[in-house]
Parts: structure tokens; C-alpha cells; sequence
């Protein structure tokens, strides 16, 4: 029953950025959104997550993890609800703030409660976690613009309401007399040369995702797909990543060193990338499986890796806030830059290129992840 409520929670954490792309036009024409504010749509909630996620040691000693990831669950709910019923540039803006909060505690808060009540099962729960993740971004981005086609802008942004309430009303009744509600151990922030190690492999390796997840679409149609066209390949993008989070699930128990599956991922990443540059717009399904290996099985193996150095519940908190906080205000530029190249350079290939180096440069940082190595 965990298990499944892990997955549920997760689905709820990334609807709300991955449907902006497939409603951008809608965006522009009821909301009045200049490409900046919706830009600010991905890469506040981003930010947030990075905020709260550093704030983790603190959420999980005042608050606790059943509490703190029921809060986090109502202000996804509050968001989606507010810039479903208020459509306008500025509450889509302050909705994603919120939001951005509310993802950041439910991601701080999970992995410390998953380490803390059912560690013998800390892997396979955290890459279904993960992959729960990357399947609500898959539903998001198939059924927004249908969705809004039937009934509405209002209608397509507000929808993620319902798993969101679903989700916390079976997380309060399952685990409200099952968990302590807090942690009233002192949780100390880490601070050691393998945290911040973990920290840029993170920060760098998310920052592959938010790239492809901003970027993938304009790509093609830089290369004369249509707009339509170049969605589904987002979608099947994102799709081909549950289903690496599902192999990452089944198997990551089999590998006491987690190098060789790193490598093997940053390497179907590496070449994904390599390929868009060299294949332009033809063949699109190589770099779509080739990036959703890559790009799928590098998150859970991120936030496993980092499990990996804590040797506590408490050790956990603190290094997964530092790890994923100051990973995810890293993984927030690439976009950014990414758009920054595009400005000067009218191509998205100097972008694909900038990424494939910090592909080789997570390969090197990569082998230094033995099995059981101390921090410090």
C-alpha cells in the first residue's frame, strides 16, 4: 500500500509544468503571456523546489514527513486551483511559486521518510518515486491541449485539482497513525566535499531533463515539424523515461556499485544528445530513446547514489535538502542558457553541445561513486 501511495504522490509533481508547452498557444492568446512570464512558468517552480528542498533538515525536525507532505499536497491543489479559476499572467506566476513550495516539501520530505520506515526498500521505492514522477508528466502533456480544446483553458490547468485532493486524503488515512507525524531529532545540514560532489552530479544530470522538457519541441520545429507533431515527441520522450524508471526499479537491487549502471545511462544520454546535433530533424525516434534511457534513469540513480552516502534517517534529510536544493537552482539555468544560446546563435545545437560536456564531465564524477565510500 506504500508503494502505491508513493507512485500517487508522485504523479502529482510535475502536471503543472509539463503542460504549459502543449497549451503555450492558449497561454499567449487568453492569458496575454509574453515569452518571458512563460518562461518564469518552468523555471519558478524549479527555483522553489530548490528553496524548499534546502530548507528540508528544518521542515522534517518543525514539521515532519506525514504533515509536511500533506501540506505540500494542498498547495499543489491550492495552485492548480487558483490559475484554473484566475487564468491571468500574474496568478499563473504567483500559482507557480506556490506550487514550486509544495512539490519542493513533498521531494525533501519522501526519500527521508522512505530511509527512515522502510530502508531494506529504499532503491526500489525511491526509482518508483521517480518514476511516478516522470509518469504525471507524461498524462500532463498528452491530455492538456485536448483538454483544453474540450472545455477550456481554465478547465486544463485546474484539473491536476483532483489527483492532488485523492492524494492526500489516502496519505492522511494511511500513514497518519502508522509514521510519527515529526521528527524531534536535531537534523544537521551536510557540508563535505562528497555532498557538494553529489550536489553538481544532480544539479547537472536534472538539468539534461529541464532542457529537453524547454527545448525538445522548439528544436523540431526548427526543423519543420509542427507544432502537434513535435509535442508527440515530447510525450513519447517522456514515456520512454517511466519506463527507464521501471528498469531502474527492477534491477538497481542487483548492483551494489551503482558506476556501472551510471555509466551506462550517461552514455545513452551523451549519444541521444550527439545525435541530435548530427540527425537534425530526421529520425526523431533514436534521440527519443536514446535521451529517455538516458535522461530517465539518471534522476531515480541520482537520488539512489545520494541515499547510498547517508547512514541515517537524519544523515538522509539533511543530505538529500542540500543535494536536490542546490541541485535544482543548477538545474533551473540550463533552460536559460539554453535560450540565451539560441538568441545568439538562431540554433539549438551550440545548447546540445554545452550539454553533451557536462555529460562527460558527470562520467568522470561518476567513477569516483564507489560502494560504501564515507563522506568527506
Amino acid at each position: 500500500m506504500f508503494a502505491l501511495l508513493v507512485f500517487i504522490i508522485a504523479l502529482n509533481l510535475r502536471p503543472i509544468m509539463a503542460a504549459i508547452g502543449p497549451l503555450f498557444p492558449l497561454l499567449q492568446r487568453e492569458s496575454h503571456l509574453n515569452a518571458t512570464q512563460l518562461s518564469l512558468l518552468t523555471t519558478l517552480p524549479v527555483v522553489m523546489m530548490g528553496l524548499s528542498a534546502l530548507a528540508g533538515p528544518w521542515l522534517l525536525r518543525c514539521v515532519g514527513e506525514v504533515r509536511g507532505i500533506a501540506a505540500g499536497l494542498i498547495l499543489l491543489a491550492l495552485a492548480c486551483l487558483v490559475r484554473g479559476a484566475v487564468p491571468t499572467a500574474e496568478m499563473l506566476i504567483a500559482s507557480a511559486l506556490v506550487a514550486g513550495i509544495g512539490i519542493g516539501l513533498i521531494q525533501a520530505l519522501m526519500p527521508a521518510l522512505i530511509k527512515r520506515h522502510f530502508a531494506a526498500q529504499a532503491g526500489t521505492l525511491m526509482a518508483l518515486f521517480t518514476t511516478g514522477i516522470m509518469a504525471g508528466a507524461v498524462l500532463a502533456a498528452a491530455t492538456a491541449a485536448p483538454l483544453a480544446d474540450a472545455q477550456g483553458l481554465g478547465m486544463a490547468l485546474a484539473i491536476p485539482v483532483v489527483p492532488a485532493i485523492v492524494a492526500v486524503l489516502l496519505w492522511l488515512i494511511t500513514l497518519r497513525h502508522r509514521v510519527s507525524a515529526a521528527n524531534t531529532q536535531r537534523v544537521k545540514p551536510v557540508r563535505t566535499r562528497r555532498s557538494g560532489l553529489l550536489m553538481v552530479f544532480f544539479g547537472i544530470g536534472t538539468g539534461a531533463y529541464t532542457l529537453v522538457l524547454a527545448w525538445l519541441p522548439p528544436f523540431y520545429m526548427q526543423h519543420g515539424w509542427t507544432p502537434q507533431h513535435s509535442g508527440y515527441v515530447l510525450g513519447a520522450l517522456t514515456l520512454t523515461e517511466v519506463v527507464a524508471g521501471f528498469i531502474v526499479s527492477g534491477l538497481i537491487h542487483r548492483f551494489r556499485d551503482r558506476r556501472f549502471p551510471l555509466l551506462l545511462v550517461l552514455t545513452s544520454l551523451l549519444l541521444g544528445l550527439i545525435s541530435l546535433m548530427w540527425l537534425g530533424g530526421a529520425l526523431a525516434w533514436l534521440p527519443t530513446v536514446l535521451l529517455g534511457l538516458g535522461i530517465g534513469a539518471l534522476f531515480p540513480l541520482s537520488l539512489i547514489v545520494t541515499l547510498d552516502h547517508a547512514h541515517s534517517p537524519e544523515e538522509a534529510a539533511g543530505l538529500l535538502s542540500f543535494v536536490q536544493g542546490g541541485g535544482y537552482l543548477l538545474a533551473a539555468l540550463m533552460p536559460l542558457i539554453a535560450g540565451l544560446v539560441r538568441d545568439r546563435a538562431d540554433s539549438l545545437d551550440s545548447a546540445w553541445a554545452i550539454m553533451s560536456v557536462g555529460v562527460v564531465v558527470l562520467m568522470v564524477m561518476a567513477l569516483r561513486f564507489k560502494p560504501h565510500l564515507k563522506q568527506g
